[in-house]
Parts: structure tokens; sequence; C-alpha cells
């Protein structure tokens, strides 16, 4: 679209909610879920209509960088940025914008995660372009999705004043930002029509977010600024290792975007789902003329008595009987089955395995 925008994919986390497939060393954005291509691969791919190839910036764990160069050999090695240790969104977005804004001082940075799923991609591309404009005049752009359902697994976004038509879409002023609520409030969100979901997907000039952390949080705007200015120099490497671990583990949500009176977001539906747990993969995936029907990926399935089940396997046969509305995920070394309500919680088996000391289940 413009050599002047450039997109940040921060490609963290170990998504313990999609466990025993998502491991700490091979987490969701590098699993072909729901496939055939990668999480990360599918980003990129959306993205290619909207920014320069050389504009496209991947912030990822040490531990990951050769295996996302290996995904996506159209990136030069230049463009992944290994974070020696995890820090948080904050740091991790802030750290894009302070690297395009050395390259050109009106950089407009958007940032969007590597483990989320777009199916329309032509409306996904036509919200990030109205929120470039919006962005223009010095806001700090959200893309907030237009909810379907109460859902309680994500943070919602009030939606104040309307602030004009970009592209087609009616953007608004942020009136304020909601944590995750429980299914009564989620119900009364959805219901009054004045809340979006919150997809953490931003939009801002590289400049404006500086100046923004400079006020919030200045510690860690001084930080990545020095970072920067080393940045594509001999010192890059041994600037970041020294100063990365000092920086302060924050979100951008919480350390930014909440504190601040200048943010516009734009409402929009492209299809997007932030894949969280098995749940929302069987939702994504089902045949949606017929929601109560099994449905299995990467494996045989035999069903007798059983109904609204997804399983997930490794090329073998899964039978259920009797069973109704379970989740069945079926690796080499661990079988997970759990009922489909109750698949947030499967972050909790992780922890309890990492308090047991086990090493090659996590």
């Amino acid at each position: 679209m413009t050599g002047q925008f450039f997109a940040v994919i921060p490609a963290g986390g170990s998504g313990t909610r999609l466990w025993p497939v998502s491991r700490a060393k091979r987490p969701k954005f590098l699993l072909p879920l729901p496939g055939p291509r990668t999480m990360i691969q599918d980003t990129v791919d959306r993205l290619s209509g909207l920014a320069c190839r050389e504009n496209i910036l991947v912030v990822t764990g040490a531990a990951h960088v050769s295996e996302v160069q290996r995904q996506l050999p159209e990136l030069s090695a230049d463009q992944i940025i290994a974070e020696p240790m995890p820090r948080g969104s904050g740091p991790a977005i802030g750290l894009g914008a302070a690297i395009a804004l050395t390259r050109d001082p009106e950089a407009i940075v958007g940032s969007f995660a590597a483990d989320h799923i777009v199916t329309e991609r032509r409306h996904f591309e036509q919200a990030v372009r109205a929120a470039i404009e919006i962005a223009r005049r010095d806001y700090l752009v959200t893309i907030g999705i237009e909810p379907s359902y109460a859902e309680t697994g994500y943070g919602y976004i009030h939606a104040g004043a309307p602030l004009g038509t970009f592209e087609g879409l009616q953007a608004r002023e942020v009136d304020r930002f909601k944590e995750k609520p429980d299914a009564e409030v989620a119900e009364e969100y959805v219901a009054s029509g004045e809340y979006l979901w919150n997809a953490s997907m931003f939009v801002w000039k590289a400049r404006v977010l500086l100046d923004e952390m400079r006020t919030h949080l200045p510690e860690l705007a001084s930080a990545l600024e020095r970072i920067a200015a080393d940045w594509d120099t001999p010192r890059q490497q041994e600037t970041l290792n020294a100063i990365w671990p000092t920086v302060s583990d924050v979100t951008i949500d919480h350390g930014i975007l909440e504190p601040s009176t200048h943010v516009a977001v734009v409402p929009a539906t492209f299809g997007w789902t932030d894949l969280g747990d098995w749940h929302g993969l069987g939702t994504i995936s089902a045949d949606v003329s017929d929601p109560s029907a099994n449905l299995a990926i990467n494996a045989e399935l035999l069903a007798r008595d059983a109904q609204g089940s997804f399983v997930f396997g490794q090329g073998r046969l899964v039978a259920l009987l009797g069973l109704q509305n379970v989740v069945v995920i079926d690796t080499d070394d661990a079988l997970l089955i759990c009922d489909r309500s109750r698949t947030q919680e499967v972050k909790q088996l992780v922890e309890e395995l990492r308090e047991r000391g086990s090493t090659t289940l996590l």
C-alpha cells in the first residue's frame, strides 16, 4: 500500500490453552491451526497487501527465531527481532515502532498478533486502511470487532462519540476499555450495541506512540530509544542484551491505551477469532449447517451416540461412544479429554504439570 506503513507482528506466548499440541518450544503461532498454513504464515500473507515486504517486522523469542525464519523465507534475518526474554506486548510493539521511526520519521505502524484467525481478508484490509487514515490525525487507533455473541474470553471496548467515516467504516472515540466480563455482563455489553471485542490490533504513527510512552511509561520509552539508536549498527545485539532485561513487563493496553485520551476505534467485521482454546478451533472449523455434528481434524473418527464433539489427532482412529460435547486432543505423548465448556481451564493443567516439575510435556 505504502512504504510509510510498517507491520509489527508480536509472536510470543506458549498457547497453554491449546495444550498438548501447543508447547513452549512450538507455540500455537508456529502450528497449522486450522491449516494448511501456520498461523504466523497466514498473518504475513494477509499483511502482504498492506505493507511492503521489507516493512514487516516479527518480534519473537530467541528460541523461536530459527523456526520463524524457516517458515517465513521471504523475510530477511534482520526483519525477525529476537527478544532476549519475554517482556509483554508493550516493549515488543514499542521496539518495532522505535525501529520503524529510525527508518522513516513519518512511519505509521500497525501491530497484528501472530496467532489470530481472519477469514475475510478484503474486509480486514479495509479496516486497516481506515485505521491508517485515522492514525494520520495523530490518534492511537484500535480495531474493534462487532460482537456476534456474548464472549467471556475477550476484553471489550466501549465506543464513544463518532469521528467520521473512513474507507466506508464509521470510526468512534474510545470511551474506555473493559476487562474480560462474566457471562451476565457480556450479555449486557452485546445487547447494548455499544461495545466491541478488543482484537488487540493497533495502528498509529510511530512518533505518536513514542510520545505517549514518554508520558505514561517514560522509563520504557527511554530504554527503547536507546536500543533503537544502536539498531542496524555493530552494537545492536550488545545494546539489546544489556537493556532489554531492565525494561518493564507491561501490556500495550494497560500501559498506553487505557490512560491515553486520544484513542479511536474502527468497528469492523472480518471473520476474526483469537484462537484461545480448543472449543474455539472446533467452532470455526465446524459445519455451520449442523453445529451439533462431530468434527475431526487429522484423525479418523468413529462415533456412536455422540454429538457436538471435536477431535484433533495425529492420524490414528479415535472412537467416541455415548459422549456429548467433548474435546479429544490426541498427540504422541499426551491425551487431553475435556468438556467443551471448560477448554479455557486447560492452562490450569499445564500449571499443574509445571508444579510437578515436568519438562518434556510443557
